[in-house]
């Protein structure tokens, strides 16, 4: 359910694709979540950490593609407009990673320019990309977005509580 809330909003936001990489539960997920037109790849690999998602939806990307937004299923909360955003603000100054900066606190969406796909690909474990950023501080553009950070969604507890907050803001 959460995956597919990120993928409609990324594919209502001014990406050119959207690439889903799902793991260990992928029989199950593509039953029941549709994805719409997204392209979406199996990460046999999941076990690894993310890094073996971002490789996975590298080798799907259309290899035309100049960068690369990064994107967890786990934030349903991830706005459009933020999307759009560092977007348009990468094809501003095409920087080599742009990142949203909620309230000074760096998060997703993460964008990496193709002179980094190589590094990204490169990395192991979870917590990758921030691997990246953190080797580069020289190359990181952070965009400012005034709101709060949206919330990661790990546990039942926290669907059930994101769940409530929404039905009670109907």
């Amino acid at each position: 359910m959460l995956g597919r809330v990120v993928a409609e909003t990324c594919a209502a936001a001014g990406l050119d694709q959207v690439v889903v990489v799902i793991g260990g539960s992928a029989a199950a997920v593509r039953r029941q979540v549709d994805f719409g037109t997204a392209t979406v790849v199996e990460n046999p690999e999941f076990a690894e950490g993310c890094a073996s998602s971002y490789r996975t939806g590298l080798a799907a990307l259309d290899p035309r593609a100049e960068a690369v937004a990064v994107l967890l299923g786990d934030q349903p909360g991830l706005d459009r407009g933020v999307i759009d955003l560092v977007a348009a603000e990468w094809r501003r100054d095409q920087a080599p990673i742009k990142l949203a900066s909620y309230h000074g606190r760096l998060g997703h969406p993460m964008l990496f320019a193709r002179s980094l796909f190589e590094s990204l690909a490169a990395l192991r474990g979870d917590k990758a990309a921030w691997k990246l950023v953190d080797a580069h501080p020289d190359r990181v553009r952070p965009v400012v977005v005034d709101r709060p950070s949206p919330l990661d969604v790990n546990t039942w507890e926290e669907y059930e509580a994101l769940l409530g907050s929404a039905e009670a803001a109907e």
